[in-house]
């Protein structure tokens, strides 16, 4: 061992070397699986789109296709938190994906007419997708420097965004053909091999007891031989990761991932399930524009991310998600007041850009923040079971605007009466969010293991 290894410990060796191909590889791994979030998203809102008026689908039915994803994102964030915690990062992700997976190959089988097997078959997709985001972040973080965490995590969830545009160009390609851009959901099926490349976090691992794979772990990352890592730092008595601890030590982490998870997700998840449909019915759009629409709100999007990752380091955690709750909620409410002043769509669209922008451009730091509320021990617990609930929002925010559109079939009832009401709320929900946010701990540049 060098001089300079012995007097580093191995999480100093971590902090002071530039990122290997190694840890390089886990992040993209993180990047690529959550991109597939976002690709399954707008795809299966623009099938929607296709299919209301052939299966001439109400404004309720559509509402609950759409909700029926929220519910299994729900259901998979909180089962999988739990998961990663006890049998490992690794591991959970990988299923994560195989259940996605098939789920979305059955969903291209469904009938005609059949919008409850598809909204069955959605939960199934949901709660696979569910998990995507809650394990490859922590896992990400566990590997990287403390100084870039913010921005290196918060990659796994700048770039799903891409997701948008890679169904945008999949809509331009196929047009109309709807099983054939549901089965194009399938295409991840690639990250099974990858997954299997990449170890296991050495966070967990030690926790877990396992030291000797801890080190293990860490010199792959690195790119040294184990004998060359320093050593490990000393954890303090390790607990159970169960909601009862949960609940005892961390209650107020646990309140606020859940309550500011929750007023962030609510309008942006309804502008991506929803957006679609009102630019395509409420303005009268063609499906081949409103696809390269939603390019352009893919690129501010992500630049959104990238920027609340960026910030995140720079300014603190808690500063940058009240600048992006503050301007996303203006984004709100100039789509409630474009709708209800009936101006030009141009102006609703820029609302729509501004929402995402900064309300969803938010995610780039807000599951990694969340995750940092949280010692390493019930990291991916904690963060699971607050956005799980948090994202209850995938569930009313698309259920809201179906309840408000109501009437027989979609195509023939979508006005943009109730865009006003529900945009307002989702700009008070947002600022909202900005606002408890404020009241976590601030975790720039602090090592996991002083949290």
């Amino acid at each position: 061992m060098s001089a300079e290894n012995a007097e580093q410990s191995a999480l100093q060796q971590i902090d002071s070397r530039p990122l290997t191909g190694h840890q390089k590889s886990l992040i993209g791994l993180a990047i690529v699986g959550n991109i597939s979030e976002f690709f399954d998203m707008f795809l299966i809102g623009f099938v929607v789109s296709l299919l209301t008026k052939p299966w001439k689908l109400t404004g309720t039915e559509t509402g609950v296709i759409l909700a029926c994803s929220g519910l299994g994102t729900v259901v998979g964030a909180i089962m999988w938190g739990r998961l990663a915690d006890k049998i490992g990062r690794r591991r959970t992700f990988f299923r994560c994906v195989l259940l996605f997976v098939v789920f979305t190959i059955v969903s291209a089988f469904t009938p005609d007419r059949g919008w409850i097997m598809l909204a069955v078959l959605r939960v199934g997709v949901g709660i696979g997708v569910g998990g995507l985001n809650i394990t490859s972040i922590p896992y990400v973080q566990e590997f990287v420097p403390a100084r870039q965490r913010g921005l290196l995590s918060g990659l796994a969830s700048v770039f799903i965004p891409f997701g948008l545009f890679l169904g945008s160009l999949a809509q331009k390609a196929f047009h109309e053909n709807w099983r054939l851009l549901i089965a194009l959901g399938a295409l991840p099926v690639f990250l099974l091999i990858w997954i299997r490349a990449v170890p296991e976090s050495p966070r967990f691992l030690q926790t877990k007891g396992r030291t000797e794979e801890a080190r293990a772990s860490l010199a792959w990352a690195l790119e040294i031989p184990v004998e060359q890592l320093g050593s490990l730092p000393e954890l303090a008595e390790r607990t159970s990761a169960s909601y009862p601890t949960l609940f005892r030590k961390h209650l107020k982490a646990l309140v606020i991932v859940t309550l500011g998870s929750f007023c962030f997700i609510l309008g942006s998840f309804t502008v991506q399930s929803w957006g679609q449909t009102l630019l395509q019915t409420g303005y009268a759009k063609s499906a081949s524009t409103v696809g390269t629409l939603f390019m352009f709100v893919s690129l501010v999007d992500l630049l959104g991310r990238l920027g609340s990752a960026w910030l995140a380091d720079l300014i603190g955690r808690r500063r940058t998600m009240f600048l992006y709750g503050l301007l996303g909620a203006a984004g709100s409410l100039v789509v409630a007041f474009s709708a209800h002043l009936q101006a030009s769509w141009v102006i609703f669209f820029i609302g729509i850009l501004m929402t995402m922008g900064f309300g969803d451009g938010a995610f780039g730091i807000l599951n990694a923040f969340g995750g940092e509320q949280f010692p390493n021990d019930v990291r991916s617990t904690g963060l699971g079971l607050g956005y799980g609930i948090g994202s209850s929002a995938k569930i009313f925010g698309p259920a809201l605007m179906g309840a408000m559109i109501g009437g027989d079939a979609v195509q023939q009832n979508v006005t943009l009466d109730a865009v006003f009401p529900a945009f307002v709320l989702f700009a008070v929900l947002l600022l909202l969010g900005g606002i408890i946010y404020l009241f976590a701990k601030e975790t720039k540049g602090v090592a996991l293991e002083e949290i």
